[in-house]
């Protein structure tokens, strides 16, 4: 039985992080979806369908792995004072919660089911929750170019996160709340 689990975590270790790359992927049909829809004014109607699939399957794939590794975040205010099994339990049923609306699409919105025009995007249409940035953005900036290249710069930011954090304690879990 042992060897079963052993090899099922191998599996799962394997595709979490085969599947981790595309987030790289995503974002770079992201940033080149709003360059040909806002710089050269030829957006694809296939594109935000495409990425939406893949931003699912990366949620889905790499769900394994982050459970797996304990890297998902929470509050364990006091999970941790629970016994292995009672935080089980507390895992399976905040796992079957959160995971079953997902399946049915619950929490898309419905604006973005209804047929449009793929070369106008309607003033009363809202981007998706994890588009917003991008969108404000864009909006904010008159000039296009200089809208994607700021969007560009804020992605270029988060890719240069890992090397700012100078700190020689990686988890949070062992940090004091006052930074050194």
């Amino acid at each position: 039985m042992q060897k079963l689990l052993l090899t099922i975590d191998r599996i799962s270790t394997f595709i979490g992080q085969a599947f981790s790359w595309l987030i790289v992927a995503l974002t770079v049909m992201i940033t080149w979806e709003v360059f040909s829809r806002y710089v050269l004014d030829h957006p694809h109607a296939w594109a935000f369908d495409v990425m939406i699939i893949m931003y699912g399957t990366l949620f889905m794939m790499a769900g394994a792995y982050t459970l797996s590794k304990n890297g998902h975040v929470r509050g364990d205010v006091l999970y941790g004072f629970f016994e292995p099994r009672t935080q089980a339990t507390i895992d399976l049923i905040l796992f079957i919660l959160f995971f079953i609306p997902t399946f049915g699409g619950l929490f898309l919105e419905h604006d973005n089911f209804t047929e449009a025009n793929a070369l106008v995007t309607p003033e009363h249409i809202k981007p998706v929750w994890y588009f917003t940035p991008y969108y404000a953005m864009l909006r904010a900036v008159p000039d296009k170019l200089l809208g994607v290249m700021t969007m560009g710069g804020a992605v270029m930011i988060l890719f240069l996160l890992p090397w700012l954090d100078r700190s020689p304690v990686k988890s949070i879990r062992y940090r004091s709340m006052i930074a050194s």
